[in-house]
């Protein structure tokens, strides 16, 4: 992705960490691949954590109730990502 170009939306990042995930987990990738792959996997992580993140903080601010207090609406980060 070039730095100008607009990120994937999160869905399509999660949808490949997925494959990432099962592709891993199928033991037929050779250690390379493997490492190549498992890098790949934890810079999605982080991305779609930093994410959630956003999107949690978000919604705090967008529930905030009058003067300082909030309701903040516990969602698991599953709910956030769908």
């Amino acid at each position: 992705m070039k730095p100008k170009d607009k990120p994937e939306p999160f869905e399509k990042q999660l949808e490949r960490l997925e494959e990432i995930v099962q592709g891993l987990e199928s033991g037929e990738r050779g250690l390379e691949e493997s490492l190549t792959l498992f890098e790949e996997g934890v810079g999605l992580s982080k991305r779609l954590s930093i994410r959630l993140e956003e999107v949690r903080t978000r919604v705090e601010v967008l529930t905030k109730e009058g003067k300082g207090k909030y309701s903040s609406k516990e969602s698991d980060a599953e709910e956030l990502g769908n």
